[in-house]
């Protein structure tokens, strides 16, 4: 199994605690807004313990299990290497080929026939870590061991994601990149 670095498996966590971090508000606490869960205090995460996977937003498990990218490529889409499934809603503007579009449907159903699995796993040992903190049955060794597999196997959701970003851009001219960026409104420039 491919081990993720420790440097970024640490930014993904940081990158996934910030936007939360900055949505915290702060300053002097009206009790009587706080006591009615209305004011300052107020938890950005209020209304989350109602979700099925405390960890995954119900967007986010639709995501997962269709496989669907949900940013995992930014480092591929936003350097010129399109994505299968973009390609293919872009194939007319693209001039796509019919052996190109064929290949690229090819791709997008194998890309799915790998992250579909890898989603549902991902959701299957959120919610047992979910079960586990609900139920109080939480240990410290256990949790290192969950952390780490759940980490594993969102490292293998995002390579598999950019691998089918790398395989996408080897089936396009450098031209069909180029427009491809354009349509995206990306401003980079494919060399």
């Amino acid at each position: 199994m491919n081990c993720i670095p420790i440097a970024v498996l640490s930014l993904m966590l940081i990158l996934l605690a910030v936007p939360h971090g900055l949505a915290q508000q702060h300053g002097s606490i009206n009790h009587h807004q706080a006591a009615e869960g209305k004011g300052p205090a107020t938890s950005s995460y209020s209304g989350m313990e109602k979700r099925s996977v405390k960890a995954l937003s119900g967007e986010q498990i639709a995501d997962l299990l269709a496989g669907r990218g949900m940013g995992l490529a930014l480092a591929a889409e936003l350097n010129s290497y399109p994505g299968p499934s973009h390609v293919l809603e872009l194939r007319d503007a693209l001039g796509l080929t019919d052996d190109q579009a064929s290949r690229t449907n090819a791709l997008l159903n194998q890309m799915k026939a790998e992250t579909i699995p890898l989603g549902r796993r991902i959701i299957e040992k959120e919610t047992e870590l979910d079960r586990l903190f609900s139920e109080r049955k939480i240990i410290s060794a256990h949790l290192a061991e969950m952390t780490k597999t759940i980490a594993d196997v969102q490292g293998a959701l995002r390579a598999a994601h950019l691998r089918y970003h790398l395989k996408m851009a080897e089936l396009l001219t450098p031209e069909q990149i180029r427009r491809y960026s354009q349509l995206r409104g990306y401003s980079g420039q494919v060399d």
